[in-house]
């Protein structure tokens, strides 16, 4: 399998979003807005998904380890690196999980919240993902896309929005995400397909699958296409150019002007 990675932040914070690639496994975490409020903890996101991301590549370096096994570990050891830090707080630093796993035969794939993992066959493409998260507090969200981005409105509401979502975080009512407990990997959309199925996959952080899901500005077999000519730096650039078209989220409202976004090409 070889794989190009690439991820880029929205704007002028720090990337919350991680990628790596190796000739078996693909990995893309999204690290959640803290939207400013309190989290616990005095490493920040950036930290978070650059720990978790390094232990999940190496505890499924061995193949025998399950992607739900391994991201079970892994979010045990990134918490007993930091336990001085107030881990029960509810807004811990967390992220969405993506991966994908060759071995003889299968593609294996695991998603935990909206990251998704698209596979392109001869029979078109197929989406993993996770949308749990869409059927939490639907009203908060819309408040919050009826203002334009980088307006104290807009600011505000976000904040009612993250604080109730925090609440429901990691509950059996909510949505699940990898943050302080090893259980949300029991709660990951998993499986396997026949790896001969498969062309192509692209492992995606939301800030690179919107220019799909949310902007409809391209179909999923133009995403691939983009990626074979210009690899995922341009289907990021992509996704900002058309950002810009529509800079205070007027035509499609958003948390953000422009999200965090990261990509892993996967070929054979």
């Amino acid at each position: 399998m070889r794989v190009a990675i690439d991820t880029q932040p929205g704007g002028a914070a720090p990337n919350e979003d991680w990628v790596a690639g190796t000739p078996t496994l693909a990995v893309v975490l999204d690290g959640l807005s803290t939207a400013g409020l309190d989290t616990g903890c005095r490493h920040g996101v950036p930290w978070y998904v650059t720990h978790l991301g390094s232990q999940l590549v190496g505890a499924l370096a061995d193949p025998e380890t399950s992607l739900t096994a391994g991201l079970a570990s892994a979010l045990e050891r990134v918490a007993a690196l930091h336990p001085e830090c107030d881990l029960g707080n509810p807004g811990t630093p967390s992220a969405t999980v993506a991966i994908l796993r060759e071995r003889p035969g299968f593609l294996d794939y695991l998603v935990l919240a909206d990251s998704p993992i698209v596979l392109e066959g001869a029979g078109g493409c197929t989406v993993h993902t996770d949308l749990r998260v869409d059927g939490v507090l639907p009203e908060l969200r819309a408040e919050v896309e009826q203002y334009e981005t980088h307006t104290a409105e807009h600011r505000e509401a976000l904040r009612r929005l993250v604080t109730e979502q925090r609440q429901t975080r990691n509950t059996p009512t909510g949505y699940w995400v990898a943050a302080s407990d090893a259980e949300a990997a029991a709660h990951a959309v998993v499986g396997s397909t026949p790896a001969e199925d498969v062309r192509a996959a692209a492992v995606l952080s939301d800030g690179a699958s919107r220019l799909v899901t949310e902007y409809g500005m391209a179909t999923w077999s133009e995403v691939f296409t983009t990626l074979r000519t210009g690899g995922p730096q341009e289907l990021i650039a992509t996704v900002r150019k058309v950002e810009a078209t529509d800079p205070t989220g007027r035509r499609w409202p958003r948390y953000k002007s422009g999200d965090d976004a990261a990509v892993a090409f996967c070929q054979w």
